[in-house]
Formats: C-alpha cells, sequence, structure tokens
C-alpha cells in the first residue's frame, strides 16, 4: 500500500492511525533518507498508543523506552503493549544494537520495537517484520510505502 502525506500533520495523523491497529510483539522497521518522515510518524505513533511526550528521535542516544501506563490492570486483563522501544540506526552497526538487548527486546511479545534506519542493521532484523519506507517528494509531501 502507498500513501501520500501533504505536511507533518498528515504524517502524524497516518502514524496514529497506524497505532490504533497495531499488536503488540512486533517490531516496525521505518527505511528511508533524512527528512523523509519517519520520526514524524514515529510522533504520531506514539501519540496513538498514548504514549506521554515529549517525543524526540534517539539519534544520538541509540534507543528510547517508553513503558504503557496502563501496565498491569487488574483483573489479569492486559494493554496491547508493555514497552515501546525507538531505536534510531543511523549511526551504529548490528553490533551495536545486540550489546543494547536486542535479543532480549524482540523475544518480548509486550514490546512495539521501532526502528529508523533499519536498512543499516537488516541482517539481525526478524524475517516477520512490518517495513514502511520514507520517500520525500518535495518539502511538504511524502510518499509512505507499506510492505
Amino acid at each position: 500500500m502507498i500513501v501520500k502525506t501533504k505536511n507533518s500533520k498528515e504524517t502524524k495523523a497516518l502514524g496514529k492511525m497506524l497505532a490504533q491497529e497495531i499488536r503488540s510483539g512486533l517490531v516496525i522497521c521505518l527505511s528511508g533518507e533524512l527528512g523523509s518522515g519517519k520520526t514524524t510518524f514515529i510522533q504520531g505513533f506514539l501519540q496513538g498508543l498514548k504514549i506521554k511526550g515529549p517525543y524526540t528521535s534517539p539519534t544520538f542516544v541509540v534507543l528510547k523506552h517508553y513503558k504503557s501506563k496502563e501496565f498491569p490492570i487488574s483483573n489479569f486483563q492486559f494493554p496491547k503493549f508493555r514497552n515501546v522501544y525507538h531505536l534510531d540506526a543511523y549511526r551504529v552497526n548490528a553490533k551495536d544494537i545486540i550489546n543494547l538487548g536486542w535479543e532480549e527486546m524482540i523475544q518480548d511479545e509486550g514490546n512495539i520495537i521501532l526502528i529508523e534506519w533499519a536498512e543499516r542493521i537488516k541482517k539481525i532484523i526478524p524475517p516477520n517484520c512490518f517495513w514502511i519506507n520514507f520517500k520525500w517528494i518535495n518539502e511538504n509531501e511524502r510518499e509512505i510505502i507499506f510492505k
């Protein structure tokens, strides 16, 4: 599926909409050039999950960890997720990500993992992940391809 957005507000809204349909135990890989909308999309996605902001890119810290405020819920009812991990692989390699506890992150079905620049660590990405490619059309317009 291909979606075009005409501004950052639409890109955030698309992320928010996807978050409302998502399940835990999912790895979402985002690829695309600088300025193509990856971080903006993730900001909307985090809003859709009702994660408290601010939402900034982990470009320099590599990993941001958000916990669900709704977990645990009494009567053994659980939310869609317990943790959201937002990784940025722009400045690191697969070994660096592994050293951050990658295996534990992907094995826990209560996690949602969002990876910007995922193509840089493709060799450690599980085969059943969800890919989103961002293409910069012009200053405002983006083409977002869901695979």
